[in-house]
This record gives C-alpha cells, sequence and structure tokens, in this order.
C-alpha cells in the first residue's frame, strides 16, 4: 500500500488533533501525520496519497503555517497524486465565511482533478462558504466549537468513504 502524509497546520491543537484522529481511523501503518510548519515541498512530493488540514481564522483566514507555505504549493507535482482535505471552521461565530480556508486551499492547488472525499454540506448552519460547490465541501467540515459531538461520526465515516476513494 502506497504510503499516506497527513499535513495540518493547528495554533491550538484542534486540527492537530483531527489530523490524528483521521490517522487512527484510517489504521494504517505507513501513514505520517506532518505539521505543515515543519515541511518542505520534498516531505510533501514523496508521499502519493496525501491528505491537508487547515483550520479558518477569523473571517476565513487560513491558519499561519498554512498561510506561509501555501505559495509552495505550485511548485509540486500533484497529477500522480491523490488528495483529501479537511478544514475546521465556526458555524456560529463566521456563517458568512465558514471554512473558507479550507476552500482557499482548494483554489490553489495547481490540480484539482486529484481531490477526493467531498462531504456533503447539510447538518452545517451557515450562510456562505467558498469551500462548497453544488451541495458538498470540497472535503471533510469539522465544527468543533457547534458540533463537536459530531466529530468523531464525521471522521468515522469519511475516512471509510476514503479507503474506496484515497487508497484504493
Amino acid at each position: 500500500m502506497k504510503k499516506v502524509g497527513i499535513f495540518y497546520g493547528s495554533t491550538y491543537g484542534a486540527t492537530e488533533s483531527v489530523a490524528e484522529k483521521i490517522h487512527n481511523e484510517l489504521g494504517v501503518k505507513n501513514a505520517d501525520v506532518i505539521n505543515i510548519k515543519d515541511a518542505k515541498v520534498e516531505d510533501i512530493e514523496k508521499y502519493d496519497n496525501l491528505i491537508f488540514g487547515t483550520s479558518a481564522w477569523g473571517i476565513g483566514g487560513m491558519q499561519d503555517d498554512w498561510e506561509r507555505f501555501i505559495s509552495n504549493i505550485e511548485d509540486i507535482d500533484f497529477d500522480k497524486k491523490r488528495l483529501a482535505l479537511f478544514g475546521l471552521g465556526d458555524q456560529d461565530e463566521f456563517p458568512e465565511s465558514f471554512v473558507d480556508a479550507l476552500g482557499t486551499l482548494y483554489c490553489r492547488l495547481p490540480n484539482k482533478k486529484v481531490v477526493v472525499g467531498k462531504w456533503p454540506a447539510t447538518g452545517y448552519k451557515y450562510y456562505f462558504s467558498i469551500a462548497e460547490n453544488n451541495g458538498q465541501f470540497v472535503g471533510l467540515v469539522i465544527d468543533e466549537h457547534a458540533q463537536s459531538d459530531k466529530t468523531d461520526a464525521r471522521i468515522k465515516k469519511w475516512v471509510s468513504q476514503l479507503k474506496k476513494e484515497l487508497l484504493s
């Protein structure tokens, strides 16, 4: 089985915690969890299967470490890779820009055809999100503020989906 690289940016630990839960749910020995602040382009290039995670800050801004790294994304050849995305946001406090950092990460990808793991937008209350397209988010969406009770079930369901889309 090909190696999986789970790259996340986390300021206070919530995104890191979700990355670890995804890693545990995947249940594969050849998966690594890496903080994007410690990553280089070469680190990402060595994986064929990738999962990127970010949180949204304020009115949809990307987490600082992703913000610093994002311009490097253009230097990565994604053509033979599969990539899944996840994002954290707060639909109560920022319903007009819910998980926009996830949408920004997706928008900055040079090859969107490699993205798997889309997630239904039902079950959330928000006005607008650039991470949504036609009733689906570009990846798993977690709201640890308003819906922390749904996090584990959402991760479990999404990882089950990823095992078919990412690891098959």
